[in-house]
């Protein structure tokens, strides 16, 4: 933030640097009527003075201005974070909450769906194949779309026309895994 509003931050003399951080950031408020949204992906792994500090930078005048929108993602290990004392005003402030669990089988499969139906190819995989994914995506999107990208690239390369178990048994059989291996880099 302060690299964007040209204003030096020293750890020496933070309540100096807030204040002027604060009045440039009031200023291009005013100007262009915009408010900036921070996303903080695995939030909970931020430290309880980073996140305390995130209250005082975003808002104003007794909380009756809002300066930044944050939005917090992470796993449930930050909602007991949240109900630590010294996070409690935090955690007052927070409008909107949106907890997921682990997504069904059904969930999964209407998602795999959609994103092939999307793509153009519907019957891309075989009804056996999407089954299979949504089984070994441990209920997690990331995971399906990791598992079925990686089983489109070893189709390309094979020139096959539609993805079947064989396949999957073939990709993920010679991983001794059913979970996705990371994509290499390219050289």
């Amino acid at each position: 933030m302060g690299d964007i509003f040209g204003v030096s931050l020293r750890p020496n003399n933070r309540w100096a640097s807030f204040k002027t951080l604060r009045e440039r950031w009031f200023a291009h408020l005013e100007t262009t009527r915009l408010r900036p949204v921070l996303l903080v992906d695995e939030a909970q792994e931020m430290n309880t003075a980073t996140l305390g500090e995130l209250r005082l930078l975003a808002s104003a005048r007794f909380d009756s201005q809002s300066l930044l929108c944050v939005i917090l993602a992470g796993d449930a290990r930050l909602t007991h974070q949240l109900q630590q004392e010294a996070l409690l005003p935090l955690n007052s402030r927070i409008r909107t909450r949106l907890a997921t669990e682990h997504a069904s089988r059904d969930e999964l499969a209407a998602c795999l769906d959609h994103l092939l139906a999307t793509a153009g190819n519907a019957a891309l995989m075989t009804a056996p194949l999407r089954h299979t994914l949504c089984d070994h995506a441990a209920g997690n999107y990331r995971i399906l779309a990791f598992m079925a990208a990686e089983l489109l690239n070893a189709a390309a390369q094979q020139e096959l026309p539609q993805l079947d178990e064989k396949l999957y048994f073939e990709v993920f059989a010679s991983t001794g895994k059913t979970t996705p291996k990371r994509p290499q880099a390219a050289r």
